[in-house]
Protein backbone atom coordinates (compact mmCIF):
# COMPACT_ATOMS: atom_id res chain seq x y z
CA UNK A 1 0.00 0.00 0.00
CA UNK A 2 2.82 2.38 0.87
CA UNK A 3 4.53 1.74 -2.48
CA UNK A 4 1.29 2.49 -4.34
CA UNK A 5 0.84 5.77 -2.48
CA UNK A 6 4.46 6.73 -3.14
CA UNK A 7 4.01 5.97 -6.83
CA UNK A 8 0.81 8.02 -6.95
CA UNK A 9 2.53 10.97 -5.25
CA UNK A 10 5.46 10.72 -7.66
CA UNK A 11 3.08 10.64 -10.62
CA UNK A 12 1.27 13.75 -9.38
CA UNK A 13 4.62 15.44 -8.90
CA UNK A 14 5.64 14.55 -12.47
CA UNK A 15 2.33 15.90 -13.78
CA UNK A 16 2.86 19.13 -11.85
CA UNK A 17 6.35 19.46 -13.30
CA UNK A 18 5.02 19.03 -16.84
CA UNK A 19 2.06 21.37 -16.39
CA UNK A 20 3.94 24.62 -17.22
CA UNK A 21 5.00 23.42 -20.67
CA UNK A 22 1.50 22.05 -21.30
CA UNK A 23 0.00 25.43 -20.42
CA UNK A 24 2.52 27.25 -22.63
CA UNK A 25 1.70 25.06 -25.63
CA UNK A 26 -2.04 25.38 -25.00
CA UNK A 27 -1.81 29.18 -24.67
CA UNK A 28 0.07 29.71 -27.91
CA UNK A 29 -2.06 27.19 -29.77
CA UNK A 30 -5.40 28.59 -28.61
CA UNK A 31 -4.67 32.31 -28.08
CA UNK A 32 -1.85 33.20 -30.46
CA UNK A 33 -2.40 30.76 -33.31
CA UNK A 34 -6.15 30.54 -32.54
CA UNK A 35 -6.33 26.98 -33.77
CA UNK A 36 -7.64 23.91 -31.95
CA UNK A 37 -5.22 21.13 -31.17
CA UNK A 38 -5.48 18.38 -33.81
CA UNK A 39 -5.96 14.77 -32.73
CA UNK A 40 -6.62 15.19 -29.02
CA UNK A 41 -6.52 11.44 -28.46
CA UNK A 42 -2.88 10.78 -29.40
CA UNK A 43 -1.77 13.97 -27.64
CA UNK A 44 -3.42 12.98 -24.37
CA UNK A 45 -2.07 9.45 -24.68
CA UNK A 46 1.40 10.83 -25.27
CA UNK A 47 1.09 13.09 -22.21
CA UNK A 48 0.08 10.12 -20.06
CA UNK A 49 3.03 8.09 -21.34
CA UNK A 50 5.41 10.97 -20.62
CA UNK A 51 4.10 11.28 -17.06
CA UNK A 52 4.38 7.54 -16.47
CA UNK A 53 7.85 7.37 -18.04
CA UNK A 54 9.13 10.33 -16.05
CA UNK A 55 7.76 8.83 -12.84
CA UNK A 56 9.38 5.46 -13.47
CA UNK A 57 12.63 7.17 -14.42
CA UNK A 58 12.75 9.13 -11.16
CA UNK A 59 11.90 5.97 -9.21
CA UNK A 60 14.68 4.12 -10.99
CA UNK A 61 17.18 6.83 -10.07
CA UNK A 62 16.21 6.75 -6.41
CA UNK A 63 16.08 2.96 -6.15
CA UNK A 64 19.00 1.95 -8.33
CA UNK A 65 21.40 4.40 -9.92
CA UNK A 66 22.00 6.84 -7.07
CA UNK A 67 22.52 4.12 -4.41
CA UNK A 68 24.84 2.00 -6.54
CA UNK A 69 26.95 5.00 -7.54
CA UNK A 70 27.35 6.17 -3.94
CA UNK A 71 27.97 2.66 -2.57
CA UNK A 72 30.69 1.94 -5.12
CA UNK A 73 32.32 5.30 -4.36
CA UNK A 74 32.32 4.44 -0.64
CA UNK A 75 33.72 0.98 -1.39
CA UNK A 76 36.58 2.28 -3.52
CA UNK A 77 37.40 4.97 -0.96
CA UNK A 78 37.51 2.44 1.89
CA UNK A 79 39.57 0.05 -0.22
CA UNK A 80 42.17 2.78 -0.65
CA UNK A 81 43.12 1.83 -4.21
CA UNK A 82 43.49 5.03 -6.19
CA UNK A 83 44.40 3.19 -9.38
CA UNK A 84 41.24 1.10 -9.39
CA UNK A 85 39.17 4.15 -8.46
CA UNK A 86 40.54 6.07 -11.45
CA UNK A 87 40.00 3.08 -13.76
CA UNK A 88 36.42 2.81 -12.52
CA UNK A 89 35.86 6.55 -13.02
CA UNK A 90 37.16 6.38 -16.61
CA UNK A 91 35.10 3.28 -17.45
CA UNK A 92 31.98 4.83 -15.89
CA UNK A 93 32.32 8.01 -17.93
CA UNK A 94 33.17 6.14 -21.13
CA UNK A 95 30.45 3.51 -20.78
CA UNK A 96 27.61 5.83 -19.84
CA UNK A 97 28.47 8.24 -22.65
CA UNK A 98 28.58 5.54 -25.32
CA UNK A 99 25.12 4.47 -24.19
CA UNK A 100 23.65 8.00 -24.34
CA UNK A 101 20.75 8.04 -26.85
CA UNK A 102 21.14 11.79 -27.38
CA UNK A 103 24.78 11.40 -28.40
CA UNK A 104 23.88 8.59 -30.81
CA UNK A 105 21.25 10.80 -32.45
CA UNK A 106 23.58 13.81 -32.76
CA UNK A 107 26.44 11.68 -34.15
CA UNK A 108 24.15 10.10 -36.75
CA UNK A 109 22.79 13.49 -37.80
CA UNK A 110 26.30 14.94 -38.00
CA UNK A 111 27.41 12.07 -40.24
CA UNK A 112 24.40 12.59 -42.49
CA UNK A 113 25.08 16.30 -42.87
CA UNK A 114 28.81 15.70 -43.40
CA UNK A 115 27.99 13.29 -46.21
CA UNK A 116 25.58 15.74 -47.83
CA UNK A 117 28.20 18.50 -47.58
CA UNK A 118 30.85 16.38 -49.26
CA UNK A 119 33.11 16.18 -46.21
CA UNK A 120 32.92 12.39 -46.21
CA UNK A 121 31.75 9.78 -48.68
CA UNK A 122 28.00 9.32 -48.92
CA UNK A 123 28.02 5.54 -48.54
CA UNK A 124 26.60 3.96 -45.36
CA UNK A 125 30.00 2.65 -44.23
CA UNK A 126 31.56 6.12 -44.28
CA UNK A 127 28.63 7.65 -42.42
CA UNK A 128 28.70 4.90 -39.82
CA UNK A 129 32.47 5.24 -39.39
CA UNK A 130 32.19 9.01 -38.96
CA UNK A 131 29.36 8.69 -36.42
CA UNK A 132 31.13 5.96 -34.46
CA UNK A 133 34.36 7.94 -34.44
CA UNK A 134 32.52 10.95 -33.09
CA UNK A 135 30.80 8.88 -30.39
CA UNK A 136 34.03 7.21 -29.30
CA UNK A 137 35.84 10.55 -29.22
CA UNK A 138 33.17 12.05 -26.97
CA UNK A 139 33.08 8.96 -24.77
CA UNK A 140 36.87 9.01 -24.41
CA UNK A 141 36.78 12.68 -23.45
CA UNK A 142 34.10 12.10 -20.81
CA UNK A 143 36.03 9.17 -19.35
CA UNK A 144 39.11 11.36 -19.00
CA UNK A 145 36.97 14.19 -17.60
CA UNK A 146 35.46 12.01 -14.86
CA UNK A 147 38.90 10.68 -14.01
CA UNK A 148 40.21 14.25 -13.77
CA UNK A 149 37.23 15.20 -11.60
CA UNK A 150 37.95 12.32 -9.23
CA UNK A 151 41.57 13.45 -8.94
CA UNK A 152 40.28 16.94 -8.13
CA UNK A 153 38.14 15.54 -5.30
CA UNK A 154 41.06 13.50 -3.95
CA UNK A 155 43.47 16.43 -4.08
CA UNK A 156 41.00 19.13 -3.07
CA UNK A 157 41.79 21.34 -6.07
CA UNK A 158 39.49 24.35 -6.58
CA UNK A 159 37.12 23.65 -9.44
CA UNK A 160 37.11 27.17 -10.86
CA UNK A 161 40.74 26.98 -11.97
CA UNK A 162 40.18 23.83 -13.98
CA UNK A 163 36.93 25.07 -15.51
CA UNK A 164 38.33 28.47 -16.49
CA UNK A 165 41.43 26.84 -17.96
CA UNK A 166 39.30 24.38 -19.91
CA UNK A 167 37.09 27.06 -21.42
CA UNK A 168 40.13 29.11 -22.36
CA UNK A 169 41.37 26.05 -24.27
CA UNK A 170 37.93 25.76 -25.94
CA UNK A 171 38.09 29.41 -27.04
CA UNK A 172 41.57 28.99 -28.47
CA UNK A 173 40.70 25.78 -30.32
CA UNK A 174 37.59 27.40 -31.77
CA UNK A 175 39.80 29.72 -33.81
CA UNK A 176 41.77 26.84 -35.35
CA UNK A 177 39.16 24.10 -35.70
CA UNK A 178 37.29 23.68 -39.00
CA UNK A 179 34.02 25.67 -38.92
CA UNK A 180 32.13 22.53 -39.89
CA UNK A 181 33.00 20.81 -36.60
CA UNK A 182 32.73 23.72 -34.14
CA UNK A 183 28.94 23.60 -33.79
CA UNK A 184 28.98 19.80 -33.42
CA UNK A 185 31.68 20.09 -30.78
CA UNK A 186 29.69 22.60 -28.76
CA UNK A 187 26.55 20.45 -28.99
CA UNK A 188 28.52 17.36 -27.97
CA UNK A 189 29.26 19.00 -24.65
CA UNK A 190 25.55 19.23 -23.95
CA UNK A 191 24.28 15.86 -25.13
CA UNK A 192 26.80 13.94 -23.01
CA UNK A 193 25.17 15.13 -19.78
CA UNK A 194 21.85 13.40 -20.23
CA UNK A 195 19.68 10.71 -18.67
CA UNK A 196 22.29 7.98 -18.20
CA UNK A 197 25.48 9.89 -17.43
CA UNK A 198 24.23 12.49 -14.95
CA UNK A 199 22.76 10.21 -12.22
CA UNK A 200 25.72 7.84 -11.98
CA UNK A 201 28.39 10.52 -12.24
CA UNK A 202 26.67 12.74 -9.67
CA UNK A 203 26.30 9.82 -7.27
CA UNK A 204 29.97 8.94 -7.74
CA UNK A 205 31.14 12.48 -6.93
CA UNK A 206 28.91 12.94 -3.90
CA UNK A 207 29.65 9.48 -2.52
CA UNK A 208 33.38 9.89 -2.98
CA UNK A 209 33.47 13.34 -1.34
CA UNK A 210 31.40 12.02 1.58
CA UNK A 211 33.83 9.13 2.06
CA UNK A 212 37.02 11.20 2.21
CA UNK A 213 37.91 12.98 5.43
CA UNK A 214 38.15 16.73 5.02
CA UNK A 215 35.98 16.86 1.89
CA UNK A 216 32.58 18.56 1.81
CA UNK A 217 30.06 16.80 -0.48
CA UNK A 218 28.41 20.14 -1.30
CA UNK A 219 31.71 21.78 -2.24
CA UNK A 220 33.75 18.88 -3.60
CA UNK A 221 31.09 16.35 -4.58
CA UNK A 222 29.61 18.30 -7.44
CA UNK A 223 31.34 19.55 -10.57
CA UNK A 224 31.96 16.28 -12.40
CA UNK A 225 29.15 17.09 -14.81
CA UNK A 226 30.87 20.36 -15.68
CA UNK A 227 33.99 18.43 -16.68
CA UNK A 228 31.86 16.00 -18.68
CA UNK A 229 30.37 18.94 -20.60
CA UNK A 230 33.66 20.72 -21.15
CA UNK A 231 36.08 18.11 -22.42
CA UNK A 232 33.98 16.84 -25.38
CA UNK A 233 34.21 20.28 -26.98
CA UNK A 234 38.01 20.10 -26.88
CA UNK A 235 38.22 16.51 -28.06
CA UNK A 236 35.64 16.85 -30.85
CA UNK A 237 37.35 19.93 -32.27
CA UNK A 238 40.59 17.96 -32.22
CA UNK A 239 38.77 15.09 -33.95
CA UNK A 240 37.54 17.53 -36.58
CA UNK A 241 41.07 18.80 -37.21
CA UNK A 242 42.21 15.24 -37.89
CA UNK A 243 39.24 14.08 -39.97
CA UNK A 244 38.48 17.23 -41.94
Amino acid sequence: MGAVLAMAKAMLSSLRDLMPIVLVIAFFQMVVLQQPLPDWGPILLGLVLVVVGLTLFVFGLELGLFPIGESMAHAFASKGSIVWLLIFAFCLGFGTTVAEPALTAVAAEAAEVAAEGGLIAADPESRAGYANGLRLTVALSVGIAIMLGVIRILKGWPIQRLIVGGYLAVMVMTWFAPPTIVGIAYDSGGVTTSTITVPLVTALGVGLAASIKGRNPMVDGFGLIAFASLTPMIFVMGYGMLVH
